[in-house]
Parts: structure tokens; C-alpha cells; sequence
């Protein structure tokens, strides 16, 4: 029975009509229960109910902010601050428990706000990605977001389009819908008219206009599927930091609990050192490492979306960084997407524009179809469609490859109308065998200069179809395609074309473009998977591109690429795109692409071209860079401090620095190296990947000699100036903080530290930082003032080890090069492995 009861009326606070009976009862039924009808709703109804059933979204499940940000005081690195500041209580060190304290509070303070803004950057982002549907209000067409849908407004649905809500077919012809990820069926499912379809799937083929009868958490999605939150997947590089972050901590662990057991042999008091080793794990363990991470990425989406590139997975920077082939559609990225209609076939005694008469009768310009847009403008007299009346439209759909309709004359005489691909023309049409040969010869002279070719069929009334024509359409290659590809070469990134065009099409538009010339066809392409022969799997490798190219085929080319060692990137716009833009290390969805696309890709763009997507891997490669030097410096400075805090203790029974020392020179240390995600860096020519053999090479040689220059330091104030414990501790504390920071600048080049212009926030920072620990050091503010005098002999004497370092730096990379090159004619691919790339040996990488 139909739900009739009072809350079905559009009253305040009602709820949405929803259940099994809207979803089966008879049409007029549920558009009298929603008070709709074919006509649509009025923006004023509409906006009534948007407040009385909310939006068309599944809420998503926010954390309260005061909860979020006491978070940050649970977990093992804040566990161990708060040890720290409860020990510095019990002994009664007032000063030590205070600063501690509120430093533990400031970090907190400083995560929290920048993990909230980094949020607030992605969430902007994704709002850019906001799903966009046709409503009719007022009796018009508009396009909403999706959000606003209410039940009872009727909308349209095509081909690639990702059913926004819960909706019933109106008349018309059936249509296709994939429902796999909301029922597991594996085969698309046919609807009728009158038909359910439930939000979440995605058309395959047909169009149609359906009518709203459920709505966000109302939807049969959001009645049985639990809010899942959005997976964060790890990329490789963040799994790489994260090792590097476990390395440490067991570093610091096993080297201060060799502290505690010499401190407890030697009778040293057990809570003063049980507190300092706490202190000393806290600065040697990378707390702000997951807040430099979150920056660094959303800095870079942003970026990234100047650049007309919209994130939707933020790992999917590091992966376009180590992009090495990318296969990119032909229209629309390759070439300009404007159709242009040239002389057409003709059969028989019929002229050219009866030939383009009907191919226009079988076009809709409200699809804003490039090729029907391009066949509609071949028509000299716009007026002369006015005459003909369309009694139905048939669309494209990728199964039957033609778009058809039926039609009546001005004499009231009813024929049809098709067109299509010229092969699917010639077997619909009973002169197809005759004129084969004919059709195949035009089809080829028009692929040798480049054009497309589209047949076009009639048949009066209930005859026989007969081929009419081919018409030839040309799009012609973008204006910065050439230099482009040229540059993506340059960089080591492959492109290879991939189309469903014609073999001499593609090979023509190769051609100007420079791309080469080996174009493979579907003979080669085996995409069922079972031979993947050796020599199938070099043709594809050595391929410049690929044409008469079919979805399956696509998914199968990136498969076998990604075996022989490569991280591919693909591009796509249609629904039968969706497979291979996730199998692709980095799908990339253009600016054409469908919901169903978009959906499935990691990158979005938001304007048309090539150049748009060499411009991300650019800025990809730059961030790459921010991590990897900080991924050097984090290692650099841990190894730095717990290296000469061990061996200080150990050999000297002397500590050093004090706990609060310790505290104040790790919270320097991660405000400033926050600046870092802003930095001015020098992409290399090269697709990037994570070489932990240099990483830990150079950071370890940075983290080796930083203790040689403190000790040196330290030998000077003990031995040499006879300084006492206390200004020692002083003195000490001024050299790692600023010998520590100026490691920033060594960790970011390759070259020499000049090569590279710092960013100025980075000079800031660090300069910023430094200026307060003098300070501290200069007046004593909670250790024995050093005054100006001896703080600026510090700066000198760290200054001069600085430049020494950077020779240092230079002679160990030289070496590391050496050995990697002598190394590589032995090193081959593995199926699955990605492997890293040769990094440049000059100054600018």
C-alpha cells in the first residue's frame, strides 16, 4: 500500500516518503504520494522541501573540535611529555615541570591548528569535485549540485552519469546501470520505465529522465551501507617516513636505556634520570613527523589545484611524481575536442547536404556532443530543422556504437535516421555488402589526412536501412601538444596515445606531433590476459601509442606496463574509462570526464590539454623534494642529538643539556621545519621515487658529523675557557640549536647549499627561531646566561663546521652516485617492483 499518511504532505519537519512502497508502487501512485509529475517541481517547492528533508547526503561524522584537540594529549609521544612533566613534579624541578608543561600544550596547540587548516584545504577542494546533475525546475533544465535534490524533482540521466538518489524511470527506453558496488552484481541490470534505480550506480548505457523518490540517508545506500569514512591509503613514500619514524624511536629507545643503566651503575639519582631520559626520547622520537606530512600534502594540493589539477586522493602526489609513461587520450588531450565537418561521401545521386541533412536528424545539441555539435554546424540553414519533428532519440551508447532516431516530415512521412562508426553503419544497412569496399577505401583516404570518418544510415518508414554517406570530421592537434610532449620527453616521462581512431589516424596524428611512430593496433593487444607473452609485453612496452582501442584493451596496456617495472599514469573521460583509471598508478580524469570517471580517478582536471597534466607532475616532483629533505634532516638531527647526549653521558658522565634544554630544542626545531612544505625547490628531470639507500646514506654522514663539531665545541668550554658545568650546558644548547637548524639548508640541495634560493617563509622560520634560542641563551632564561659575546663566537664556530658539512655532503653524494651507477647495468625490472630512478649528480636536482 501507498504511503498517504500525513508526513507524505510538505509539511515542517516531515520526513522524507521513503520504503519499499515508493520503490514498487505504480508511477501515478508515487507521483501523487510526492506530489510531483513529469513537469518537475518550481524552484520555490523545491527549496521548501530542501529545508524539510535536509540535503542529499549521507552526513558524515564529524569529531567534536575540543575532543579532536585533546587527542593530542593521548598516545605514546604525549604519554611520555606527561611522564616527564609528573616526574619534574615529584622531584620538586618547578621550572622543568612549567615549561614542559607548556610546551606540551603549545605542540599540542600548533598540531591541532595545522591539521584543522590542512583539513579545511582538502574539504575546499573536494567541494570543487561536487557532483552536478540535471533538474527540471519550472519546467526548465537546470544543473544543481546533487546536495539539492529533494524528492518528487525529476532529472536526467546518461551515459556516465553516478545515479545521485534514489529514483523511479519515467517513459522512455530501458537503460543499463552498473549497481556493482551496491549489490555486488558483476553484469550491468536492465531498468524499464517505471523501474527502480538506486543512488550509487552508474549508467551504462541509454538516457532517460526519472523521478526523486528518496534522498540522502533515506536512500537505499544510506539505509544499509554503514558510513564508511574514506580509507586514508599510505603511499609508498609516507610508508617509507613512517619506517624511518619507527627506526628512530627504536634508536632512542635502545640508546637511552643504555643511559638509564649506566646513570642507575654509576648511583645516579633514579627519578632525575628516569625523567631526563624521558625528555631525551620525546626529542630524538619525529612528533611533529604526521603534522609536516598532512601540511606538506594539502600545501601541495593546493598548489596542484592553481594549476587547474584537483586532488580527490591526496597519495596520488606521490605517485604522479613517479609517473614514468602516461598514456593520454588522444581528443581532448592531444587534440582540441572541436570537430570540424569536412566534404562528405556521398552514395548513389544523394548531394552532400541531404548526406549531412540526415546525420544532423540523428544529433541532439542539448547533449553538447562534440560530434553532433560538429555535424549540427555543417547545416547551411539551421531553419531547416525546424521542419522535420523527432519522435525518438536514441543515444550513443558504447554497445550498439551509433546514435539513431526517428522522425517526421513536414508531409507527415516517418523515416529513421542513424550514424555511427562506419563498420556498424555497414552491417545495419542491407547495401552495406556492395558498398564496402567503396566505404573502406573513403574511410582510409580520410584516416591518411587525419579525418575521423562517420556513416550515416536511412530508412523510410519501415524499410530497409541504406548507407547514405560518410561524413569526415577533423580534430586538429592542440596548439601546445608538440612542445609539450617534447617537455614530458624531457622529463622522462613517456606519452603514449591511446584512441579508439583508426590505425592511419592515429598514425597521422602521431606524426605531427613528434610522438614517433610505432602505433600499435588491437591485433597485438591481447586483453583477456592469457597470452602476456614476453614479446607482447615488449611490443606494448616499446609502443608509441595505441589505436582502434577498446576499454579492455586500456586496462590490459596498464597491466602490462606496470609488470615491466613502470608507474603509469592514464588518462580517461568515459564510464568505460572508470577500470583503467583505477588500475593506474595515477588516473587522471580530464576536464570532459564523466561522474563515473571522476569518481575513479586520483587527479581531476579542471581545463583541457596536456600541458595541464606536465604542470602537476611538475609541481608533484617539488613536493616529492620538500619530503625527501626533510626526510634527511628529521634522521640528521635525531642521530645529531642522540648521538652527543649518549657519548656525553657515557664517557664524560656529564650531562649536557638539561631536560628543559632538550624540550625547548625539539619545539624549535618543529615549528620551524613546518616552513618547509612552502620551500623553493628544483624539480629534476626525472619521475621520482623513494631511494632509501641515499636518504639514510647522506643523513647518517650530516647526523655523524654534527657530534664531531659538538664535541669539539665541548672540549673548547671544558678544557680550553673553563667554563663551568652550567655555562657549558649553556654553550651546548646554543650549538645544536643553531647547528641543527642550519642542517635545513644542507639537507635541500644536492648541490652546494647556494644552489637553491631558500623560500623566504623558510629563512624566516629558521632565522626566526634561532633569534629566540640566542636570545634564551644570550639572558638565561632558565639556564646561566651566556651573554653576546660568546653567543656570536657559537654562531661563528657553527657556521664554519656549516660549510665544512656542505663539502662533506658533496663528497658523500659523489660517492653514493659512484657506486649506484657501477651498480646499475646489473639491476633489472621485476614484475610488480617499482624501482627507483637515477637521481641527477648536478647541483640543481
Amino acid at each position: 500500500m501507498v504511503d498517504q499518511s500525513p508526513r507524505s504532505s510538505a509539511k515542517t519537519n516531515a520526513k522524507a516518503p521513503t520504503g519499499e512502497d515508493l520503490k514498487t508502487a505504480p508511477l501515478d501512485e508515487v507521483e501523487k504520494t510526492l506530489n510531483s509529475s513529469p513537469k518537475g517541481l518550481t524552484q520555490t517547492e523545491a527549496k521548501k522541501r530542501l529545508d524539510q528533508y535536509g540535503p542529499n547526503e549521507i552526513a558524515e561524522k564529524k569529531t567534536n573540535p575540543f575532543i579532536k584537540f585533546l587527542s593530542y594529549f593521548w598516545g605514546p609521544i604525549p604519554w611520555m611529555i606527561e611522564a616527564a612533566v609528573i616526574l619534574s613534579g615529584v622531584v620538586g624541578h618547578w621550572p622543568d615541570f612549567f615549561i614542559i608543561l607548556l610546551l606540551l600544550v603549545t605542540n599540542s596547540v600548533v598540531g591541532f591548528w595545522e591539521e584543522h587548516s590542512a583539513g579545511n584545504a582538502i574539504a575546499a577542494l573536494k567541494a570543487k569535485l561536487a557532483t552536478h546533475c540535471r533538474v527540471k525546475r519550472d519546467e526548465a533544465w537546470v544543473t544543481p549540485p546533487a546536495r539539492e535534490l529533494v524528492p518528487g524533482d525529476v532529472i536526467q540521466l546518461k551515459l556516465g552519469d553516478i545515479v545521485p538518489a534514489d529514483v523511479r524511470l519515467l517513459d522512455g527506453d530501458p537503460m543499463s546501470v552498473d549497481q556493482s558496488a551496491l549489490t555486488g552484481e558483476s553484469l550491468p541490470a536492465t531498468r524499464h520505465p517505471g523501474d527502480a534505480i538506486f543512488s550509487g550506480s552508474i549508467v551504462r548505457r541509454g538516457q532517460n529522465s526519472a523521478l526523486v523518490y528518496a534522498t540522502g540517508a533515506d536512500t537505499y545506500f544510506g539505509k544499509t551501507a554503514k558510513l564508511v569514512t574514506e580509507a586514508t591509503n599510505v603511499s609508498h613514500f609516507q610508508k617509507a617516513v613512517l619506517k624511518i619514524g619507527n627506526y628512530l624511536i627504536f634508536l632512542a629507545v635502545i640508546l637511552v636505556a643504555v643511559i638509564i643503566a649506566v646513570s642507575i651503575y654509576r648511583g645516579d639519582p633514579l627519578l632525575t634520570t628516569l625523567q631526563f631520559a624521558l625528555v631525551l626520547t620525546v626529542a630524538a622520537i619525529p612528533v611533529a613527523m604526521p603534522t609536516v606530512l598532512s601540511v606538506t600534502m594539502a600545501v601541495g594540493a593546493r598548489l596542484l589545484s592553481k594549476k587547474k589539477a584537483i586532488v580527490s586522493r591526496l597519495v596520488a602526489i606521490e605517485e604522479l611524481a613517479g609517473v614514468d609513461v602516461l598514456c593520454a587520450d588522444k581528443t581532448g588531450t592531444l587534440t582540441q575536442n572541436q570537430l570540424t565537418l569536412g566534404d562528405p561521401y556521398c552514395v548513389g545521386d544523394l548531394t552532400a547536404d541531404q548526406v549531412i541533412l540526415d546525420a544532423a536528424l540523428a544529433s541532439r545539441a542539448d547533449n553538447d556532443d562534440t560530434i553532433d555539435l560538429a555535424v549540427l554546424s555543417g547545416i547551411k540553414d539551421a531553419s531547416l530543422l525546424k521542419s522535420y519533428q523527432v519522435l525518438h532519440f536514441t543515444p550513443f551508447d558504447p554497445v550498439n556504437k551509433r546514435t539513431q532516431a526517428s522522425v517526421k516530415d513536414q508531409d507527415g512521412k516517418t523515416f529513421k535516421v542513424a550514424k555511427g562508426a562506419p563498420q556498424v553503419i555497414l552491417e545495419l544497412s542491407s547495401n552495406g555488402d556492395e558498398m564496402k569496399s567503396a566505404v573502406q577505401k573513403v574511410v582510409d583516404d580520410f584516416a591518411s589526412r587525419g579525418f575521423r570518418s562517420l556513416g550515416v544510415a536511412r530508412a523510410d518508414a519501415e524499410g530497409p536501412w541504406q548507407l547514405v554517406g560518410v561524413l569526415p570530421l577533423f580534430d586538429p592537434p592542440r596548439d601546445d601538444a608538440k612542445t609539450t610532449i617534447a617537455t614530458a620527453l624531457a622529463m622522462g616521462v613517456k606519452i603514449k596515445m591511446v584512441t579508439g581512431d583508426a590505425l592511419a589516424i592515429a598514425k597521422e596524428t602521431a606524426k605531427k606531433l613528434d610522438m614517433g611512430a610505432n602505433i600499435l593496433d588491437t591485433s597485438h593487444l591481447d586483453s583477456d590476459g592469457q597470452k602476456n607473452s614476453g614479446a607482447e609485453g615488449d611490443a606494448i612496452e616499446h609502443a608509441d601509442g595505441f589505436a582502434q582501442v577498446f576499454p579492455e584493451h586500456k586496462f590490459h596496456i596498464i597491466d602490462v606496463l606496470q609488470q615491466h617495472g613502470h608507474i603509469v599514469g592514464m588518462t580517461g573521460d568515459g564510464v568505460n574509462d572508470a577500470p583503467a583509471l583505477k588500475k593506474s598508478d595515477c588516473g587522471i580524469a580530464v576536464s570532459s570526464a564523466t561522474d563515473a570517471a571522476r569518481a575513479a580517478a586520483s587527479i581531476v582536471l579542471t581545463t583541457p590539454g596536456l600541458s595541464v597534466i606536465i604542470d602537476a607532475i611538475k609541481e608533484s616532483r617539488r613536493i616529492f623534494q620538500r619530503m625527501n629533505s626533510y626526510a634527511i634532516y628529521r634522521i640528521a638531527e635525531t642521530l645529531r642529538v642522540l648521538l652527543f647526549m649518549t657519548l656525553a653521558i657515557l664517557v664524560f658522565n656529564f650531562y649536557p643539556l638539561t631536560a628543559v634544554m632538550i624540550v625547548m630544542l625539539a619545539l624549535l626545531n618543529d615549528g620551524a621545519i613546518l616552513s618547509i612544505a612552502y620551500d623553493n625547490v628544483q624539480y629534476k628531470n626525472q619521475p621520482e621515487s623513494w631511494d632509501m639507500r641515499s636518504v639514510l646514506g647522506i643523513a647518517t654522514v650530516l647526523g655523524v658529523v654534527g657530534p664531531i663539531a659538538a664535541f669539539g665545541l665541548f672540549y673548547l668550554a671544558d678544557r680550553v675557557f673553563m667554563f663551568d658545568r652550567s655555562h657549558v650546558q649553556t654553550l651546548m644548547y646554543l650549538m645544536l640549536s643553531v647547528a641543527g637548524h642550519l642542517t635545513i639548508f644542507l639537507s635541500r640541495t644536492r648541490g652546494p647549499f647556494w644552489s637553491i634560493r631558500p623560500a623566504k617563509v623558510l629563512l624566516i622560520a629558521v632565522f626566526g627561531t634561532q633569534i629566540i634560542a640566542t636570545l634564551i641563551a644570550v639572558y638565561g632564561l632558565l639556564m646561566a646566561p651566556l651573554g653576546w659575546g660568546w653567543a656570536l663566537f657559537v654562531w661563528g664556530y657553527a657556521l664554519v663546521w656549516f660549510l665544512v658539512n656542505d663539502r662533506i655532503k658533496l663528497l658523500a653524494y659523489r660517492i653514493l652516485d659512484r657506486n649506484k651507477s657501477t651498480a646499475a647495468p646489473t639491476a633489472r625490472h621485476t614484475p610488480g617492483v617499482k624501482h627507483p630512478a637515477e637521481p641527477k649528480t648536478d647541483g640543481n636536482s
